[in-house]
């Protein structure tokens, strides 16, 4: 616990290192005097002091760490060198490539803490749903005017809507002898990933939207099924555990479940089921260390009905103190209503002497001086906990002094910034920046079942090999996994116990991949 603790705590001691070592490295490059040679030694004392002050960059690594950091550099150097080098293509068409890195790999071995900024129904496998969830029976179907579809489980035929004219799904593929086409165009339906020219299929932020609004629409008739609900979750918290997660804080919608009679529950027993799931997990994983959710609404939803919404929030959180842990607002943030337009509902809270702590997108934007664009600033106002996404912060120099100087860390989403077209080269992503300022940072993964990835492992590499370069190591990939518990919603009793066991799994994989000798390819040592 020891190391942990050195680990977490340097920052506060860095803040009154840097000064003084900053005011060292100024009084050297001065003594060198104006117009004369640069002196090496000055040089050198300036690269260091900047490389310490990246992510990671005053972490002290054991012997073992070393070696390990040695050997991922190498990999590392090795894939910069490709012809092909993933972070600077689309995810879509880099993810073949993703997966025979020697570098990614390893970083799925690696104990990642906890992914901090997941959505509810979009945490599992699509492909699960379409082969497991729809050959369920009484699973009907229907195709909308936009070529889209929808769901719904019933005992008799559903009434048919103006949108929809359901088909019993069993019958259907009945019909076909090769039900292979029908099985791929549902979950062509069910995610954003394609294996054609991403940039054809989804020239605009417009189009890549409405398909991946569309998605969410398909998926939810099947995960809303109170069956499926439980299933699903469950399957999505596999997903990620497979991946060398141990905790997960979800951003729900604890949509209105319902049984195949028709009847429905409330947002009270979807989080009743969540921890209930959970416990039932954490029985059969008990490495595991188990979940939290942020409670959410679209915000596209008008201010009166987002006062009603916190108003559950507000009775969930005290229900459910160590379940519901939060409230934020979702959808896309360029078409919604600005934070701002939501003050009312927002200091509801705060007017009544009530705690409901806010974890706010904001920032998912490229519009600069946009009525959104100024979400970050009212985050702060409201004292978010931390900020989703944040991809407009670097363009906000106040937003990122104060949310550095009050320890508001960033929830960075590689993939899901690409895909949504925010950035096309992830080198070019601006956490780069908040990353050598060491600005309080966690990698997430968003909505991996619709991006094509799962877990947090292809995050991970894109920030590591991608706005990372060649400057991340080992110490950048243990502070961004300290910091994903570090900056969770659990208190700091949970936190330290959460620390101490990350810390047994990390010294686990320290010791079993730092001493492997390179007596064959890289790439044949982590081959499945």
């Amino acid at each position: 616990m020891r190391s942990i603790i050195t680990t977490v705590s340097w920052r506060m001691a860095a803040e009154y290192r840097r000064p003084l070592v900053a005011m060292a490295c100024m009084l050297l490059w001065h003594a060198a005097g104006v117009g004369s040679m640069p002196d090496p030694k000055t040089r050198e004392a300036l690269i260091q002091e900047e490389a310490s002050r990246q992510t990671g960059g005053q972490m002290v690594l054991t012997d073992s760490e070393k070696l390990l950091d040695a050997r991922l550099s190498k990999m590392k150097q090795e894939e910069l060198a490709r012809a092909q080098f993933p972070p600077s293509m689309h995810f879509f068409q880099a993810r073949p490539l993703i997966c025979s890195s020697p570098v990614f790999r390893l970083l799925q071995k690696m104990p990642k803490g906890g992914a901090l900024h997941v959505h509810d129904l979009a945490m599992g496998d699509p492909a699960w749903l379409v082969k497991n969830v729809t050959y369920r029976p009484n699973c009907y179907m229907c195709v909308t005017d936009k070529l889209s579809v929808r769901f719904i489980f019933s005992s008799g035929q559903p009434k048919p809507t103006p949108e929809c004219s359901w088909m019993l799904l069993a019958n259907l593929r009945s019909k076909l002898s090769n039900v292979t086409e029908l099985d791929h165009s549902i979950l062509a339906n069910l995610t954003l990933f394609t294996d054609g020219d991403p940039a054809a299929r989804y020239p605009s932020q417009d189009v890549v939207w409405e398909k991946f609004e569309q998605a969410f629409m398909a998926v939810t008739g099947l995960i809303t099924y109170a069956p499926v609900f439980r299933d699903y979750y469950y399957h999505g918290l596999k997903q990620f555990h497979t991946d060398n997660v141990m905790y997960v804080e979800v951003r729900a919608l604890l949509p209105q479940t319902y049984e195949l009679d028709g009847s429905t529950h409330d947002s009270a027993w979807a989080l009743t089921t969540y921890g209930d799931v959970t416990r039932d997990f954490i029985a059969d994983h008990p490495d595991f260390f188990g979940s939290r959710f942020i409670f959410v609404v679209h915000r596209g939803t008008n201010a009166s009905a987002v006062r009603g919404v916190v108003e559950v929030a507000m009775k969930l959180h005290r229900d459910f103190p160590d379940l519901m842990v939060g409230f934020d607002l979702v959808g896309r943030e360029d078409q919604g209503k600005p934070l701002w337009y939501f003050r009312e509902a927002l200091s509801l809270p705060a007017e009544r002497g009530v705690t409901l702590p806010y974890f706010f997108h904001a920032g998912e934007t490229n519009l600069e001086g946009s009525d959104v664009d100024q979400n970050l600033l009212d985050a702060l106002l409201f004292n978010t906990s931390r900020i989703g996404h944040g991809f407009a912060l670097t363009r906000h120099p106040l937003a990122r002094d104060l949310s550095m100087k009050r320890g508001v860390a960033v929830e960075v989403c590689p993939i899901s910034n690409q895909v949504l077209k925010l950035v096309e080269d992830l080198r070019n992503h601006p956490a780069a920046a908040l990353m050598a300022q060491n600005h309080p940072m966690v990698i997430s993964s968003d909505d991996p079942a619709m991006l094509g990835s799962s877990g947090l492992s292809y995050d991970f590499y894109e920030a590591f090999v991608g706005f990372g370069g060649k400057r991340s190591h080992v110490g950048t990939l243990k502070q961004l996994a300290i910091n994903s518990i570090v900056y969770s919603s659990l208190g700091p009793e949970m936190q330290s116990k959460a620390l101490d066991a990350w810390q047994r799994k990390w010294d686990k994989f320290v010791a079993e991949n730092a001493f492997r000798k390179r007596c064959c390819s890289d790439n044949n040592i982590f081959a499945h």
